[in-house]
């Protein structure tokens, strides 16, 4: 290019590489109890590496250390809530767990691991259980719930009373439990009206999600009270009379079929040995004789004697 003549060349002003001021060396980190270092948020990423470093669930006070206290908690009042349950009601390992649609579907999103996460809380084998009537609704609800349904295809599949007329699943699921819930299901669901229909059942645990976590609902006050009774002695519990009479029967001792027939009296006539004749006392010829007129010893009492003393102590009173 031709420049203009009597205008200088300015060389263009260098941008790049530019010269990175030199760094100083930080002074060391004052660092706290827990190990969280002052300045730093506690319970930030630093606080949690060197935890996991250390093998411990964080410094006190830190998300890490709030998590695994809230943890224990949680696995302490399950363990108290499933002795209830086992002492009172029969409860026994592995349990049997229903679940509706609205419980898979809170599950997919906090991305629950149900199948390892259930036995690790309950400390117990499980058997995750659903009905025709709950996959059948979710099938109904279309693509919003298409994730619930697969989940719930995976589990046991329990036989219920509305297999040629299926109905809504909370209603299916409130049929499994009727009569004292004698096949000891424990009901999982996020619904807040099945929740309440099932409080008001004694001996039916109840699951429910809440932060991402799965919680065991406390006994419920019809719960609390059926034991009550039960230990009064004023009421026998279902599960206590079907264990006497699975007794009887090993041990045979049903009702019978044939009432037994009492016996009758029989009309019997007097004591025999009280009809017999009084016998005769044989005298020993060996023996003397006691005489006949045996005469009696006259004793004769000394009566004026007795009155002579009794008179004279009142004599002498009378003199003095």
């Amino acid at each position: 290019m031709n420049e203009e003549p009597g205008r200088e060349r300015v060389a263009p002003a260098r941008r790049w590489p530019r010269e990175a001021p030199a760094r100083q060396p930080r002074p060391p980190l004052r660092r706290r109890r827990g190990g969280a270092p002052i300045g730093f948020r506690v319970g930030g990423r630093r606080a949690r590496r060197g935890a996991a470093r250390r093998g411990e669930g964080g410094p006190a006070g830190s998300a890490g250390g709030r998590r695994g206290a809230m943890k224990l908690t949680r696995q302490k009042h399950a363990k108290k809530y499933l002795a209830f349950y086992r002492h009172n009601f029969g409860f026994r390992g592995p349990y049997r767990l229903l679940l509706d649609g609205t419980f898979c579907q809170a599950a997919l999103r906090g991305r629950i691991q149900l199948r390892e996460q259930l036995p690790r809380y309950l400390m117990d084998d499980t058997q995750l259980c659903t009905t025709r009537c709950v996959l059948k609704e979710l099938e109904s609800l279309g693509k919003e719930l298409y994730g619930a349904k697969l989940i719930a295809q995976r589990f046991q599949v329990q036989s219920c009373s509305h297999f040629k007329n299926p109905v809504g699943g909370s209603e299916c699921l409130l049929s499994m439990i009727e009569a004292g819930n004698p096949h000891h299901y424990f009901v999982a669901t996020q619904d807040q009206s099945v929740s309440a229909k099932v409080k008001k059942q004694p001996g039916v645990p109840l699951l429910f999600i809440i932060q991402n976590t799965v919680v065991l609902d406390k006994p419920s006050p019809n719960s609390v009270a059926f034991v009550k009774t039960t230990a009064s002695n004023q009421l026998v519990s279902a599960h206590q009379k079907q264990i006497i009479e699975q007794l009887k029967e090993e041990r045979g001792l049903g009702k019978d079929t044939e009432p037994k027939k009492k016996k009758r009296k029989k009309v019997g006539g007097p004591n025999p040995l009280s009809c017999l004749k009084k016998k005769k006392k044989v005298r020993d010829p060996s023996q003397p004789s006691a005489p006949k007129n045996k005469k009696k010893r006259n004793r004769i009492r000394n009566r004026e004697k007795g009155k002579t003393l009794a008179v004279q102590p009142a004599k002498q009173t009378t003199e003095a």
